[in-house]
C-alpha cells in the first residue's frame, strides 16, 4: 500500500498581527483608564477614598443612600430676589415725611433771617434734626449775669422769632442751661432755679406776643447738659444758653417691647 504523502506546511508570516492587535488593545485600554482617572467625579472619588479608609481601619461602612442620577446632576439655579414693594400707606407716610422736613427747613430759614445779626456775631446757632429745629441763643444776649430778666435787646430779637413761630403750629420747648459755676443767692439757690426761670421768662414773652400757651413748655437743666468744656471761659460762656426746640410734626415710631416672664 502506498504511503500517503503529507504536504509540507508553509510558514505563516502574518502571526505578528495577532501580537500587534493585542498590543493596540492594551494600549487603548490604558488610555481609557487614564482618561477616566483624569475626569473622575469629585463626589465619587471622596466616597471611594472614605471606603478605602474604612476598609483598612476595620470599620464596616454603612451603605450610602442612593440618589437619583438625574437629581444629583441637576443644576440648581438661584431663586430671583424679589424686592419689597412699598404699600400705599407706606408711600403716603414717606411723602408726608418729606413734606414735613421741607416745612421745618423753611421754618429754620425764616428764623435765620429774623436773627441774622446775632447769628453773624456767633451768638445764635440754628440747626435741624429729625426731632425738629434747634435755636441756641447765648445767655449773654438775653440776660445779665446771674439774672433771669430779659434785656431790651433780647426782647426785640425774641419778638421777631415769635412772629415766625406764630405762623406755624409746632410745639416748642424752651430749655434753660447754665455752666457749672455754683450760684446761691436769695432769688436763685442753685443753677436749677436760674435755668428754669430763664426758660420761663422766654415763654412769658412768647405768650405776650400771642402764642398759644398749649404749644409751650419751659424746662430747666442747670449745668447737666453742657455743649462745651466748663474748664475754659469760652466754654462756660457757650454753656450759659437758652435753647428753643421747635418740634417736628412727624409722628413718633412706637415699638412695643415684649414682656418675658422668667420661670
Amino acid at each position: 500500500m502506498a504511503r500517503k504523502k503529507y504536504e509540507e506546511e508553509h510558514e505563516n508570516y502574518e502571526r505578528w498581527l495577532v501580537s500587534y492587535a493585542d498590543f493596540i488593545t492594551l494600549l487603548f485600554a490604558f488610555f481609557v483608564v487614564m482618561y477616566a482617572i483624569s475626569s473622575v467625579n469629585e463626589g465619587k472619588y471622596r466616597i471611594l477614598s472614605n471606603s478605602l479608609g474604612l476598609a483598612f481601619s476595620g470599620i464596616t461602612p454603612k451603605a450610602p443612600a442612593l440618589k437619583d442620577p438625574v437629581e444629583s446632576n441637576a443644576l440648581t439655579l438661584p431663586l430671583p430676589i424679589s424686592m419689597p414693594v412699598p404699600s400705599p400707606s407706606q408711600r403716603a407716610n414717606d411723602a408726608a415725611t418729606k413734606r414735613e422736613k421741607a416745612r421745618m427747613t423753611n421754618i429754620a430759614r425764616d428764623i435765620l433771617k429774623a436773627m441774622a445779626p446775632l447769628i453773624s456775631e456767633g451768638k445764635v446757632r440754628v440747626t435741624q434734626t429729625n426731632r425738629g429745629v434747634s435755636v441756641e441763643i447765648n445767655a449773654s444776649v438775653l440776660f445779665a449775669p446771674g439774672e433771669a430778666r430779659l434785656s431790651a435787646q433780647s426782647e426785640m430779637a425774641l419778638r421777631a422769632v415769635a412772629e415766625v413761630l406764630n405762623k406755624v403750629d409746632n410745639d416748642i420747648q424752651v430749655e434753660g442751661h447754665t455752666d457749672n459755676v455754683p450760684i446761691n443767692n436769695a432769688m436763685f439757690p442753685s443753677n436749677w432755679e436760674l435755668s428754669a426761670v430763664r426758660a420761663s421768662s422766654v415763654v412769658r414773652l412768647f405768650l405776650e406776643n400771642g402764642m398759644n400757651e398749649q404749644r409751650l413748655v419751659a424746662m430747666g437743666h442747670g449745668a447737666n447738659q453742657p455743649v462745651d468744656s466748663n474748664e475754659t471761659t469760652e466754654g462756660r460762656l457757650r454753656n450759659r444758653r437758652v435753647q428753643l426746640m421747635i418740634l417736628s410734626g412727624l409722628p413718633d415710631v412706637v415699638t412695643e417691647v415684649p414682656v418675658t416672664v422668667n420661670d
